[in-house]
């Protein structure tokens, strides 16, 4: 049965692979690294994304300026069609990812629930 869970895994990936929101995300992708602004403004916004990120995660605090300057990058970039368009259908895929896990999830959930049962 283990061997059959990963195939099933396996299939999903493709499944997701040949999804249309997959296919979106693909193309958007390829839209925003084809123009040179474009590219580098994301990866600027990309890596502040990261940066906070790390930092909260090693429960270092952020500083107001920081805030501040996340801001005003996230403002620009929702500006640049290109990039808005590829948030959006990051949002989706994200959003598809979480009720996937859900799903995926839901036997644990189901056990832990009804322990008294056992």
């Amino acid at each position: 049965m283990a061997n059959n869970v990963y195939d099933i895994a396996y299939h999903l990936e493709a499944a997701v692979k040949e999804s249309g929101e997959f296919k979106n995300l693909q193309g958007l992708y390829k839209e925003v690294f084809a123009e040179e602004s474009t590219k580098r403004m994301f990866e600027n916004f990309r890596n502040i994304q990261l940066e906070l990120q790390q930092k909260q995660m090693n429960g270092i605090e952020i500083s107001q300026e920081e805030v501040e300057r996340a801001q005003q990058t996230v403002a620009l970039v929702q500006q640049n069609e290109s990039i808005a368009k590829l948030m959006e259908a990051e949002q989706r895929m994200s959003m598809m990812v979480s009720e996937l896990n859900k799903i995926i999830m839901k036997p644990l959930e189901e056990l832990y629930s009804n322990v008294e049962s056992y």
